[in-house]
């Protein structure tokens, strides 16, 4: 992937304590057995687990929350019913009231051969410009987080390889989240990334 500028200010979307003023590289592991389907563990480069993904059980929306290393909410995921460009909103804690809105995420384009997504800040109503966007090949596992529509890349992501999640049908991404960039915020887009890719495939 083609070397881009690295973001100069502070990228907070979640908070300022997630942003490291160095690379911080994850591990994003779904796991290939689970009742609610789409959890996953994020660990760094020494194993450790940081962050978790629980699905809701039963749920009618697709609704997924992410938890810090003690099990508590950071923050929930929500896919939008009904929507045209399979859309996401993303609420501090375990929220799902509008006055909690983070972020949203949705398709750039209804159809796509690649991987575009946009992310909307809450406190971009019009959504004439996003403020991030999600480009690549999901297939290839291989896709990067620019600033709005800049060159600015926040973080990149690559599917791993190991014999063990080949053999569990288990997927890896190995995320390089840029200095300054808050990783929480990229760990969230990496699991909707995933949901949105594993709909179109079921």
């Amino acid at each position: 992937m083609a070397a881009a500028a690295a973001p100069a200010a502070l990228v907070a979307v979640v908070s300022p304590q997630f942003c490291a003023p160095y690379v911080v590289p994850l591990t994003v592991t779904q796991k290939a057995i689970s009742l609610s389907d789409g959890d996953f563990t994020v660990t760094d480069a020494n194993g450790a687990v940081v962050l978790l993904v629980k699905g809701a059980l039963f749920s009618v929306h697709r609704r997924r929350v992410l938890l810090d290393a003690a099990g508590q909410p950071i923050l929930s995921m929500q896919q939008k019913v009904f929507s045209m460009h399979k859309r996401w909103d993303v609420f501090r804690g375990d929220s799902a009231k509008a006055s909690d809105l983070l972020f949203t995420v949705k398709k750039s384009s209804i159809i796509q051969l690649k991987t575009e997504l946009d992310v909307f800040l809450a406190s971009n109503t019009a959504e004439q410009a996003c403020d991030f966007k999600i480009k690549g090949s999901y297939f290839e596992r291989s896709c990067a987080f620019y600033l709005g529509n800049s060159n600015t890349m926040i973080a990149q992501m690559n599917r791993q390889y190991t014999v063990s999640n080949v053999l569990l049908g288990k997927d890896t991404f190995g995320v390089t989240v840029f200095p300054h960039v808050d990783y929480v915020f990229v760990a969230a887009l990496v699991v909707i990334l995933d949901e949105i890719h594993r709909e179109r495939s079921d």
